[in-house]
């Protein structure tokens, strides 16, 4: 049998180019590859709160810094679409959206707005300074404060596609979602590699919260049916079963987050107090923004400091607006408004959340009039810090 002779020289040739090729190949699938030590370029922040808690006012807080693209309650279009559902049921469509919106990828609402459409379309979209503002909008700097009234009349018939191409350019971005009633629903975001997620978890003292939904009774009754798994029909929460819920979520999303934790929460995880944030509202929120890995700037500075002290608590047409009030006033409202039975009522109902975020309790319609009685104990000192975090206790 006839032997084929090959030169050693053509040998070491479709060596080389094998070579060559295996590791071209092997580049080319390595850079398709997670790369699990690199952070995302954009920071993406989560406030997690629930209906009439303060959460519109610290989503303003982050609306206006010149470096966050921010939407508000973005999910709203999934509850309107599919309101016959569950809360519970719901949470995966919710969740989905929101990782699109942090991804900048604004074609996951074309599922809830099919049509052609403008930023007018968007819920609450004149929320956001960044929508107000170039890219988005010719009529605003990214460093002025902007007003719901003027960008709406401004800016309302750009295209839809200015969502996309605005949240693209912005280092931060910012949602504030009040749908979530489980941490562990976001598990799949905070250990998504394509995300750099913190969650800020806004609560209130309950009691202000059912004094503050009582100014908003329509505006919530169908979002209370979804709570409540009344296959689409709305209700108006008089027994405070919604409230109920309300205070069991946030029990439930601070305890996963302070009690035995997982690892991948290090860092990502902030609880703040509404009535904190009005007492000393530069100190709270300078803490925010530094979680954020966000800076104050003097312009900020002096708008936060006019919208937390002025006349009054506000009025009721202004529930769902952020108006210049005396904050500190806000919060403690409930005091002279609620009886003392729904006081006691609400305490029954959210008694744990009262308890484990740090609110006191009282025990006759002179104790709720008294304010020199401060309701808001201090932060405890044993209360829950990455700092003292320990995953082998």
């Amino acid at each position: 049998m006839a032997r084929i002779r090959i030169p050693s020289t053509i040998v070491i040739i479709f060596l080389t180019v094998q070579t060559g090729f295996l590791l071209f190949m092997y580049a080319r699938y390595s850079s398709f590859m997670p790369q699990s030590e690199e952070k995302p370029s954009q920071v993406h922040i989560l406030i997690l709160s629930s209906w009439r808690s303060g959460s519109s006012f610290v989503g303003q807080l982050f609306s206006q810094h010149p470096s966050v693209f921010y939407l508000m309650e973005p999910a709203w279009h999934v509850w309107v679409t599919m309101y016959q559902n569950s809360a519970k049921v719901l949470h995966m469509a919710v969740r989905d959206l929101v990782r699109s919106v942090f991804l900048c990828d604004m074609s996951v609402f074309d599922a809830y707005l099919p049509w052609k459409r403008n930023l007018s379309d968007l819920f609450q979209w004149a929320a956001s300074r960044a929508l107000c503002s170039a890219p988005a909008c010719d009529s605003f700097q990214r460093t002025d404060i902007t007003s719901e009234m003027a960008c709406k009349t401004l800016c309302g018939r750009y295209p839809f596609s200015k969502v996309e191409e605005a949240c693209k350019t912005y280092s931060h971005v910012v949602i504030k979602e009040v749908r979530f009633f489980d941490l562990k629903v976001l598990y799949p975001l905070l250990t998504d590699p394509s995300l750099n997620l913190k969650i800020i978890h806004l609560v209130r003292d309950p009691r202000a919260v059912v004094k503050s939904r009582e100014q908003s009774v329509k505006a919530l009754a169908r979002d209370n049916g979804i709570v409540l798994s009344t296959n689409g029909t709305k209700v108006e929460d008089s027994k405070y079963k919604v409230m109920q819920e309300v205070c069991r979520s946030h029990v439930q999303i601070y305890e996963t987050a302070t009690l035995k934790p997982p690892n991948f929460l290090k860092d990502r995880y902030l609880m703040v107090r509404f009535e904190d944030l009005v007492r000393d509202p530069l100190s709270e929120i300078s803490e925010m923004y530094k979680f954020a890995d966000l800076s104050l700037t003097p312009r900020l500075k002096s708008w936060i400091y006019n919208i937390t002290h002025g006349q009054g608590p506000g009025k009721k047409k202004e529930a769902f607006k952020i108006t210049s009030r005396d904050a500190v006033s806000v919060s403690q409202a409930w005091r002279n408004i609620l009886s003392f039975q729904k006081v006691k009522k609400v305490q029954e109902v959210c008694k744990g959340a009262i308890n484990i975020l740090g609110y006191q309790l009282v025990d006759s319609e002179k104790e709720q009039r008294d304010l020199t009685l401060d309701l808001v104990l201090p932060r405890r000192q044993n209360q829950f810090s990455w700092s003292s975090f320990n995953p082998k206790h």
